[in-house]
C-alpha cells in the first residue's frame, strides 16, 4: 500500500502539521520542525511535542510515514570551515528535534561545493557531517535527497550518493529520498517505460534499493536533463500521467512516505484521491 501526503505547514507550531495533513486526506506528510529560513529557532516545548504526538495519532499517521525536511540554509559540503560548522550545528539541532518528536528520519539536500573545492572534497565533507550527527543522536536516519544539479549542488548523480553512503560509518542510519522532478531534470529518463526501468535498475546497482526510504513525488516544469529544479502538479508537467500511473502500480514503493511537493496546495486533496484511484484500479 502507498502512503501519500504533502509537505504541510507547521505554522503556529509543529503540532498543527498532522492536522493539516489529515485535512487533505493524507496518510503521510512532510514538515519543517523549525523555520526553514532561519539558522536558530526556539527549542520545541514539551507542550508542542506532546500535542504533535497526539495529533499524529488522531490523524492515524505513524512516524514510519513522516518525513521532516531540514533547513534550506544548511550546506553539509560547505567549503569554508566556519560556515561548515554552522551548518553542522544546525543539522544536529534538526536531528535532535526529530528525536524529541519521536520521528525516524530527517530528509536533506546533500550540499554544494560553491565552486571552491573539488567534488570529491565536498562529498567527503558531507559524509563527515552525517557521521558527526549520527554519533550524537539515536534512532533518526539521515535521508539524502537527490538533487536536480542546479548551480554547484551535488547529489544529482547516483554515484555521488553512493560515494557519500560508502563513507558513512553507521549504514543502518543512512538512506535516500528520490525526488522524481529532480531525477528527470538531472538526466534520468523516468518518462518512458524503458527509461523508468533503467533508472531504478541503475539506482539499485549503484546505491542499493535497500537504502531507499522515501519518495518526493512531483511533476516537472523543466525539460529532461535541464538541471533546473521546478516542480509541477501531478500530471500537469512534462512527466505526464503515464509516469504516475506506472509509479502507483509499482509495489517497490509501498510502505514508505510518498511526499507531494507540488506547488498548488489547493490541489493536494484532489491529487491524493487521483493517485489512490490509480493504485486501486
Amino acid at each position: 500500500m502507498k502512503h501519500i501526503g504533502p509537505h504541510v505547514s507547521a505554522t503556529g507550531g509543529v503540532e498543527n502539521a498532522p492536522l493539516n495533513a489529515m485535512a487533505v486526506g493524507a496518510t503521510a506528510f512532510a514538515l519543517f520542525t523549525k523555520n526553514q529560513r532561519q539558522w536558530v529557532s526556539a527549542p520545541l516545548t514539551a507542550k508542542s511535542i506532546e500535542a504533535f504526538k497526539q495529533n499524529c495519532e488522531k490523524a492515524g499517521i505513524t512516524a514510519d510515514f513522516i518525513l521532516p525536511h531540514d533547513s534550506y540554509l544548511i550546506n553539509l559540503g560547505q567549503p569554508e570551515d566556519e560556515s561548515l560548522q554552522k551548518s553542522r550545528d544546525a543539522f544536529l539541532d534538526e536531528m535532535k528535534r526529530c528525536e524529541q518528536l519521536g520521528l525516524k528520519m530527517l530528509n536533506f539536500h546533500p550540499g554544494s561545493h560553491l565552486n571552491k573545492i573539488s567534488l570529491e572534497d565536498c562529498l567527503r565533507r558531507i559524509a563527515e557531517s552525517i557521521n558527526l550527527a549520527l554519533y550524537q543522536t539515536q534512532g533518526v536516519t539521515a535521508v539524502i535527497e537527490n538533487t536536480a544539479g542546479q548551480g554547484s549542488n551535488v547529489g544529482f548523480s547516483f554515484q555521488h550518493i553512493a560515494y557519500i553512503i560508502d563513507k558513512v560509518e553507521d549504514k543502518s542510519r543512512v538512506g535516500v529520498c528520490i525526488d522524481t522532478c529532480h531525477t528527470y531534470s538531472a538526466g534520468y529518463d523516468l518518462k518512458t517505460e524503458e527509461g523508468y526501468n533503467s533508472t531504478f535498475r541503475e539506482f539499485d546497482e549503484t546505491i542499493g534499493a535497500h537504502y531507499l526510504r522515501a519518495i518526493h513525488l512531483n511533476d516537472t516544469k523543466k525539460p529532461f536533463a535541464s538541471r533546473v529544479d521546478r516542480h509541477d502538479n501531478i500530471g500537469k508537467g512534462l512527466l505526464g500521467m503515464e509516469f504516475f500511473e506506472r509509479f502507483m502500480r509499482d509495489k517497490r514503493f509501498d510502505n514508505m512516505p510518498i511526499i507531494l511537493e507540488t506547488p498548488d496546495d489547493s490541489l493536494w486533496a484532489e491529487e491524493i484521491r487521483l493517485l489512490y484511484s490509480i493504485e486501486n484500479k
